[in-house]
């Protein structure tokens, strides 16, 4: 059968990790990997489709890999997709400034006999460096093409994509490799790297101190290091406050401006109980969600500053020895941090842990991370009933508390998960991200937040609604409508931690998406944001309000993150341990709180 003028194929990217590999990926094709500065942060098959010359192209971001030749789930993955799929070309991105340690692997990847264009990424920092390409010569050793780009700022990208269409336009559609291929020995791939490196690549003499070198001697001090890490931490919180307040006000006074001039003269004649609908269950309670949006917005945007400059391997060193005594190693933590937007991408990450008990032990503690749904909560709370000098403090003391719970978790249940593995870990040179990256990760995750609990956030705002609205001739949220009654049966559980038992409904449905509870509670109280707070403030002390926020913090995590835990551990019993665990220590350390405050209060 002739062939269409477009035919398919698929390009796989390949390369170590920390050699920009998700960066280019995301400049050719226009999708951000959710990718950080540190090795092995991506753990899923990201795939897009782009038109090089007459082709359509599937361009594949597979896991950074040091060998083919590895038994860890980063490898074994890679192995496998390229044993059992098509694939028209590897595209091997290498960090040119390691080039020598890295070569093995290209070698490794040309005896699978595929098509292979190889990409020296970061020429910019080799550059700054003194070291110098002479790619014909390189090319012409390794017998395949090599190109020169900085995918953080975009050089040479252009040259890249004209390369890619000419590769791909001479490529057969479909490629075979065995098991056997890939057995290859490693000394003889060693001693070949050592000549193609000596053939077309120039060192100086002497590498100078960097700027690198002349930072890691503060941030990794043995004593100031971790002050310094909390320090940064605080500031980042105080800048999302900031920054992220004054655009809350602007869309709340969008949403406002849409209800009063909109909306209620539209519904002046509908029946009390549409309006109702219309008003306190979608625009308060959706839109008292997405009034949050900024500071979710600038919260990412600042993580991916830390994230993208190279620190969080800084800080996974740090605790790594404090990690170790928890079962635990430094690359624990950072999943800890990344759980910081979203426990699921980083309950994912827990595969380049390479012990099975030790990746269970991990995504045990990390729904304990202070997620962005959470966050909605936690911040509309602390600003409306703390005073703005105390309120970082306050989100300072809860991350505190979400680290502390998930280290005494890895300490009681390290026996049952023991592992001895060690920790190797690279540190890549210290980047100042660019402004575009920045902006399209912070867009790419509260996109990603949005379309993942639109769909939880609006039913379960609506079903809360519900709840506490019908019987609908009776007032709303009172002893006789559905919430009502199911107050009185959960009023035992939450009445000696200090949770209102309306306010518990809006506890149960976070069961399956926390960003439900700030909506329900906005619902239950008939109160938009402007409201809500000020409500609120009437009808919870500072104590009350503390319980409250540690139970958010702690208690299961949502139908995603269990979902997860189910798909990574494959266990049902384990599943199970990771939902009851957080809510019996959420329920213990709430009630040991409230009730010590009360007690020191007289």
């Amino acid at each position: 059968m002739a062939k269409t003028a477009k035919q398919r194929c698929r390009i796989a990217f390949v390369g170590m990790p920390n050699t920009g590999k998700s960066t280019l990926f995301g400049r050719l094709t226009g999708v951000r990997a959710k990718s950080g500065n540190w090795p092995g942060v991506t753990v899923e098959l990201l795939s897009a489709k782009i038109i090089l010359g007459a082709k359509t192209v599937e361009m594949v971001d597979l896991p950074g890999l040091y060998s083919l030749h590895g038994f860890g789930e980063d490898e074994r993955l890679v192995r496998h997709f390229l044993e059992q799929e098509s694939v028209s070309l590897l595209l091997v991105v290498l960090n040119a400034v390691q080039i020598e340690r890295q070569l093995p692997l290209v070698l490794q990847l040309k005896a699978l006999e595929l098509p292979m264009l190889v990409v020296l990424n970061m020429a910019d920092e080799a550059a700054n460096l003194g070291i110098h390409f002479n790619t014909a010569s390189l090319a012409e050793t390794l017998g395949v093409p090599v190109h020169l780009v900085s995918a953080r700022r975009g050089d040479g990208l252009a040259e890249l994509k004209n390369q890619l269409a000419n590769a791909v336009a001479s490529v057969d559609e479909r490629f075979s490799v065995k098991r056997d291929d890939l057995l290859i020995e490693d000394d003889r791939l060693e001693q070949e790297a050592e000549r193609i490196v000596s053939a077309g690549v120039d060192f100086p003499h002497t590498l100078t101190e960097t700027m690198t070198d002349r930072i890691d001697r503060v941030l990794l001090n043995r004593w100031a290091g971790l002050p310094i890490f909390v320090l940064l931490m605080y500031l980042l919180f105080q800048a999302v406050y900031g920054l992220g307040v004054p655009l809350q006000d602007g869309m709340k006074w969008q949403l406002d401006l849409l209800r009063q001039s909109g909306l209620e003269p539209l519904l002046v004649n509908s029946s009390p109980v549409l309006k109702s609908f219309v008003l306190e269950g979608l625009i308060d309670g959706v839109g008292t969600v997405l009034t949050f949006l900024p500071i979710i917005l600038v919260f990412f945007v600042l993580m991916g500053v830390v994230e993208d400059s190279g620190y969080l391997s800084r800080v996974a060193f740090l605790v790594d020895r404090a990690m170790s005594k928890l079962g635990l190693d430094g690359r624990a933590f950072v999943m800890q941090i990344m759980g910081l937007g979203c426990n699921v991408p980083a309950l994912m990450g827990t595969r380049v842990i390479r012990t099975r008990s030790q990746r269970l032990l991990a995504m045990l503690i990390i729904p304990f991370s202070l997620c962005s749904a959470r966050l909605q909560v936690i911040v509309f709370l602390t600003a409306a009933l703390f005073p703005p000098h105390l309120a970082a403090l306050v989100m300072l003391s809860l991350y505190a508390v979400s680290f502390l719970i998930a280290f005494l978790s890895a300490l009681i249940w390290k026996r049952q998960f023991r592992s001895n593995e060690t920790l190797l870990l690279e540190f890549p040179p210290y980047r100042f991200p660019t402004l575009r990256s920045l902006l399209m990760q912070g867009w790419y995750s509260t996109r990603q937040f949005l379309e993942g609990a639109s769909g939880y956030i609006l039913g379960g705002v609506l079903l809360i609604w519900l709840l506490t609205h019908y019987p609908f001739d009776l007032p709303p949220a009172s002893p006789g409508t559905l919430a009502g009654q199911l107050a009185q049966v959960l009023h035992p559980i939450f009445a000696p931690i200090g949770i209102d038992s309306i306010l518990s409904i809006a506890l149960l449905f976070g069961f399956v998406a926390k960003e439900i509870v700030l909506g329900g509670m906005a619902v239950i109280y008939g109160a938009g944001e402007d409201k809500l707070g000020a409500l609120l403030a009437t009808r919870l002390d500072w104590v009350q309000a503390y319980s409250f926020m540690l139970f958010i913090l702690i208690y299961t995590p949502c139908l995603s993150a269990v979902a997860t835990i189910r798909r990574e551990a494959k266990s049902w019993g384990f599943t199970a341990l990771s939902v009851v665990w957080p809510l019996l220590l959420a329920w213990l350390v709430s009630f040991v709180f409230y009730q010590t405050a009360r007690w020191l209060q007289g």
